[in-house]
């Protein structure tokens, strides 16, 4: 029997390889890092392409080493990496057939996929194209509600005449470039559907979005699937993808649709800002982000961690020291995390569990005084460590008939297991407990 998948729908086995990498880099890399002010800069500050044609002209990543990337990822205990091919700025960094507005055509002069491609492969690592839906810079891409020129009335009367499937074809002819060019490609990360949206000050704008009809969804779909079989495709198209892609919030449990767990992947930001953003320092620390690694994995989710590299083609230091201390926690904690699944069990308040087979992480996001309790698992653990040292956590067995006095607890139901705990919290940004059922 084989595991062909239906029409619109990933294989099986494609859906689990996802579900056991858990931790991903996001890279969100054009023309914006470097104004330095955010990748929506265009947007934000209504530029024209004539404004924004400097950034073109002086795009030259001379740093650029994709291996350093690769390598920075691995080491955190990342296992995919989805690069921005294109973003809504509309510039592309490989040699587009179809466009002038590439790399091929900047300073730089050459593909910057490619390399970053080979770059994942050789560290073993899952590889994902982002690509923007939305084209800023395309003359046929009507000026809508989230156009730069917007408010622009005379830019608007100039592209009154132009046509949404024209560029619908060039989307489609561009997709087909990328997955025909690099060989096996593990996900398509397309960004993004926005139908009946109003303008910021909640009047119509020009036109009201763009969505399924306007991008041609389902052929664009059926070409990816016909392309790369057994392709993950995130759900931005306004139609059902193969997993959905909450973005700068953690869902409060697993995600659902029509009463039914889907398979999600929170994506999210190191500061606040997808592209780089130089005066932006609004950094998370390392113990939230992997807090929020570890909450997507107990709520069945993987995370997409964004950096944006600089003009120049390097990460951020601050990126760099962030990812190698969470790197330093997966190195002694990855096995609650790769391949691991939610628990059937409920944890305890400011804790979250992960199992994976008869092995069952308890991760602490505070740690407690003394002991910890556990419903549901009295009689059934026969053994629990600590996982930085695999030092040992005594049991303690409850008598439900024991009164509580001085220094003897008493009162805890016959089914809940009590662990107790070093005084001192384990030096890791989030300690977990394996405990052998």
């Amino acid at each position: 029997m084989t595991d062909a998948p239906p029409p619109n729908k990933a294989s099986t086995a494609s859906v689990e390889k996802f579900r056991d990498w858990r931790f991903g880099l996001f890279i969100h890399w054009g023309l914006y890092s470097l104004p330095a002010r955010h990748e929506w800069v265009k947007n934000r500050e209504r530029l024209t392409d004539e404004d924004y044609q400097p950034y073109f002209d002086h795009f030259e990543p001379d740093l650029y080493d994709p291996r350093k990337w690769a390598k920075a990822a691995r080491e955190a205990g990342m296992r995919y990496a989805v690069l921005t091919t294109k973003h809504h700025e509309g510039f592309c960094l490989w040699d587009s057939s179809v466009s002038d507005y590439t790399v091929a055509k900047t300073p730089w002069g050459k593909d910057l996929v490619g390399p970053f491609v080979e770059a994942c492969r050789a560290e073993g690592l899952g590889v994902g194209f982002y690509h923007s839906l939305i084209d800023w810079h395309h003359p046929e891409f009507p000026i809508d509600v989230v156009h730069p020129q917007r408010y622009d009335e005379e830019a608007q009367a100039k592209a009154a005449g132009r046509d949404v499937q024209v560029y619908a074809d060039y989307l489609h002819a561009q997709t087909r470039e990328l997955l025909t060019r690099y060989g096996p490609i593990d996900i398509m990360w397309f960004d993004f559907s926005y139908p009946n949206r109003l303008r910021e000050d909640g009047l119509p704008g020009p036109g009201n979005g763009k969505g399924k009809d306007e991008w041609r969804s389902e052929e664009l779909m059926a070409m990816c699937r016909e392309l790369q079989p057994d392709i993950l495709i995130n759900d931005r198209l306004d139609i059902p993808g193969d997993f959905v892609t909450p973005e700068q919030y953690q869902p409060d449990g697993p995600m659902m649709r029509d009463g039914q767990p889907v398979l999600w992947e929170a994506c999210q930001t190191l500061n606040g800002s997808w592209g780089y953003d130089r005066d932006n320092l609004d950094w998370k620390s390392p113990e939230m982000l992997v807090k929020m690694l570890v909450d997507s994995v107990s709520k069945d989710g993987n995370l997409l961690l964004n950096v944006g590299p600089t003009g120049r083609g390097e990460f951020d230091p601050r990126a760099l020291d962030t990812l190698a201390t969470i790197g330093e926690w997966m190195r002694l904690h990855e096995r609650s995390i790769r391949g691991a699944r939610p628990s059937e069990y409920t944890a305890p308040v400011d804790c979250r569990f992960t199992q994976k087979g008869d092995r069952l992480y308890l991760h602490f996001f505070s740690w407690p005084m003394g002991h910890i309790h556990l419903p549901g698992l009295a009689g059934k653990v026969k053994y629990a460590q600590l996982l930085n040292d695999a030092s040992e956590i005594k049991r303690i067995v409850n008598d439900p008939e024991q009164t509580a006095q001085n220094t003897r607890m008493g009162g805890v139901s016959a089914d809940i297991l009590t662990l107790d705990l070093p005084t001192q919290k384990p030096d890791a940004v989030v300690p977990v407990i394996e405990l052998f059922l």
